[in-house]
């Protein structure tokens, strides 16, 4: 899944291009998670005015309205002068007077979805829930500690619901609470301020490392002008399982935690 490195990346590979762009088409494919929730005359012939990051959602900004744009399970977007025909997995076109915005999505899990304005119940629904941006101000260590102290689920499983901090994926929760060397099963609640602190710090860091590396492709990840990433290639311990820890040398041990897989090092996350 693309996780908020990939989609900020893919935000910054295409966002300038698009910018101050006219809409001059829609082509939809099969359905989405979401639909659409408008007719192509509320979209054609607006203007581009910029794109935005909330979470894991793109907010394309229009001069009247915005579209939320969300890369679900397996999507990716591609922003190309010409597009070819549309391919089976090719469900959403934005046609623009720069090139065309296209969605692909083999699980069809993504969803583009149209709203007035942030206020529109639609928008509130997708984006009210969300917690703190993890690489802006609003991420702090007393209002992070503080949620933490009311969740008693483990670390890991706090850090993926997204309504403390968002768009900490899988990959990423792993990695940061190695680098803050917290085992992914401790209580949330249990978190001092102080440990608090430092997980906060290893959040931000892993994060902006790996979107300065253009993300992690997996399987298929690229941006919207087709380039891969490259964090996978210096992660501590995802995927690692049985491989040497980098720090320590103790074998890489991985777990599963609601339905996900976890990745750690016993020695150094000792709780």
């Amino acid at each position: 899944m693309p996780e908020l490195p990939e989609v900020e990346v893919t935000r910054r590979s295409f966002a300038s291009r698009i910018a101050g762009a006219r809409i001059v088409g829609l082509r939809q494919g099969k359905p989405l998670r979401w639909p659409l929730g408008a007719s192509d005359s509320d979209v054609v012939g607006r203007t581009v005015r910029g794109v935005r990051r909330r979470g894991k959602y793109l907010l394309v900004d229009l001069d009247d309205g915005l579209l939320l744009m969300h890369l679900g399970m397996s999507g990716s977007l591609l922003f190309t002068p010409q597009a070819p025909d549309a391919g089976d997995h090719d469900h959403f076109d934005l046609v623009t007077d720069r090139g065309v915005l296209r969605l692909n999505d083999p699980r069809r899990f993504g969803a583009v979805v149209y709203a007035r304005s942030e206020a529109d119940a639609v928008a509130v629904k997708l984006l009210g829930g969300l917690g703190a941006e993890p690489l802006s101000d609003d991420f702090d260590t007393d209002r992070f500690h503080a949620a933490l102290k009311r969740r008693h689920a483990s670390i890991k499983q706090v850090l993926l619901a997204g309504d403390v901090v968002v768009g900490v994926g899988n990959i990423y929760a792993s990695e940061a609470l190695f680098a803050a060397g917290i085992r992914p099963t401790t209580r949330a609640s249990r978190l001092s301020r102080p440990r608090a602190a430092k997980l906060r710090e290893a959040v931000r860091e892993v994060l902006a490392r790996a979107v300065q590396k253009g993300g992690s492709t997996l399987r298929d990840f690229s941006d919207a002008a087709g380039a891969s990433g490259y964090f996978q290639l210096e992660a501590m311990v995802y995927g690692r399982e049985g491989e040497p820890c980098r720090v320590c040398g103790t074998p890489i041990r991985a777990m599963r935690q609601g339905q996900r897989s976890t990745y750690f090092c016993p020695s150094c996350q000792k709780s």
